[in-house]
Order: structure tokens, then C-alpha cells, then sequence
């Protein structure tokens, strides 16, 4: 085939975000594109608040990466928001939450990073622990990535993420002050810190595979984890 299409949801971007720009817009870090890109795809970006019903974008695509970014609403998994979640995106949430049950019901390649495996893991059922250090689990870096933190993670032999990586331990850049608490339905954990926190997860068909950590920071000097990218895209080219 042609080199795929990845369709890549998008954040907002606030006004001011961009210098000399009125008015807000719409983003993606360049490190996931040019990571997709070293993986022989292309990208499209998917906005949240358009009218279009997830199966339609879906079938513009050939496959789905969800990116990094502010907190989920701990409403959507049954808590009362505390005083540390921090730039919740009600719509993209929603497109998120579709687009995955999408998704899966129409067997579309999907690979989702940091908050993409937490939405992933509420889109199945699954809640959040809302804040790490409040819950006394740290060494996971902050969510603005000011602090350059790694750490490793072990991954679960047989699994589609061991496949791809084709090692046993992987080191992760890490950014993030939430994390996985309860399972989803459907979902397996495949990856662990150290610390015991869930780092992986896959559902238990189809390719769908959720990592906590960021691999598009690394991706262009670690061989382990450009190849989440490559394995992605070659399941699609394998249809």
C-alpha cells in the first residue's frame, strides 16, 4: 500500500499560546509527526468540536494516534475533580473516548501516549489515580516536561508492545502526574515501572496499544522506541 495515513487528534492551543496570534487554535508537538514520518506514514490532524461521527473520520484514516496533554475529566470515570487536575479539554475528551470505541469496533490500528493511554483507559471503564505525588508515587517527572526524567520499564514477554520494542526493558522518557489505577474492560496491563505502576496497556484484540510514557522524545536516538512507531505502522501496511 501507500504510506498510510495516521489520523493524529489534535489539543487546543490557547489564545496567546502562539506569539502574535488573536485568537486560539489547534496543535500537535512536531516530535510524533516526525516520528510517524521516520516510520514511513503520514499524518492528518483530527479536531476536536467537528460534526463529523467517529466512524466517518475513522474510515479517512488508516490509523489512530492519541498525544499527550492536560488531564481527563475525572467525572468521565466516576470522581469528583481534585485541586491538581489541570487543563481539561471537555470536547477532545469526547472525540477521544468515540474515536477509541471506534476504533475497536472497526479494528483500526491505534496507538495511544501518555494522556492518550489514560483516555484509552477510561474509554474501556478504567479510572485514574489523579495525582502521583499526592498519592505518594514519584520519579515520574512533571506534566510540562521542564523535568527530564527516565526511567524503565519492564514489559510483559509475548505481549504486542514486547514485539514491537524487541527488548525486555525499555528506558522512557516521562512526564506526567497521573497514571492507570483501575483496568478497563477489555485491557490488559503489559508494561510496569519500578514503582509498580501500570506503564502499558493493550486491549485483548485487535491492535490498540497505550504506553504512559512520551517515545516520540527519544524516537529519533533509541532504536526501542522508534520501533512502537515502526511496529504501528507496519500493522497497518499487514491490514
Amino acid at each position: 500500500m501507500s504510506d498510510p495515513w495516521i489520523g493524529v487528534v489534535a489539543y487546543h492551543l490557547a489564545p496567546g499560546r502562539v506569539s502574535r496570534w488573536l485568537v486560539g487554535g489547534y496543535g500537535v508537538p512536531e516530535n510524533y509527526i516526525q516520528a510517524l514520518r521516520r516510520a514511513g506514514a503520514r499524518s492528518v490532524l483530527l479536531l476536536p468540536g467537528e460534526a463529523a461521527a467517529p466512524a466517518e473520520l475513522l474510515a479517512r484514516v488508516d490509523g489512530l494516534l492519541l498525544v499527550g496533554g492536560g488531564d481527563v475529566e475525572p467525572e468521565r470515570y466516576g470522581q469528583v475533580s481534585g485541586d491538581e487536575i489541570y487543563g481539561t479539554e471537555p470536547d477532545r475528551d469526547a472525540l477521544e473516548i468515540d474515536l477509541l470505541l471506534a476504533a475497536d469496533r472497526h479494528d483500526v490500528p491505534t496507538l495511544a501516549i501518555c494522556r492518550g493511554m489514560q483516555v484509552m483507559n477510561v474509554a474501556f471503564g478504567g479510572t485514574l489515580i489523579q495525582d502521583l505525588p499526592s498519592a505518594g508515587v514519584t520519579g515520574h517527572g512533571a506534566p510540562s516536561g521542564e523535568e527530564h526524567v527516565r526511567h524503565d520499564v519492564k514489559v510483559a514477554p509475548g505481549s504486542r508492545l514486547a514485539e514491537a520494542a524487541g527488548v525486555e526493558t525499555l528506558t522512557c522518557s516521562t512526564h506526567h502526574h497521573q497514571g492507570v489505577d483501575r483496568l478497563g474492560g477489555g485491557l490488559v496491563a503489559t508494561g510496569w515501572s519500578e514503582d509498580g505502576l501500570v506503564e502499558a496497556i493493550e486491549r485483548e484484540t485487535g491492535w490498540m496499544l497505550g504506553v504512559q510514557w512520551h517515545p516520540e522524545d527519544t524516537a529519533s536516538v533509541d532504536p526501542s522506541q522508534q520501533a512502537l512507531f515502526d511496529a504501528f505502522v507496519r500493522r497497518i501496511r499487514e491490514g
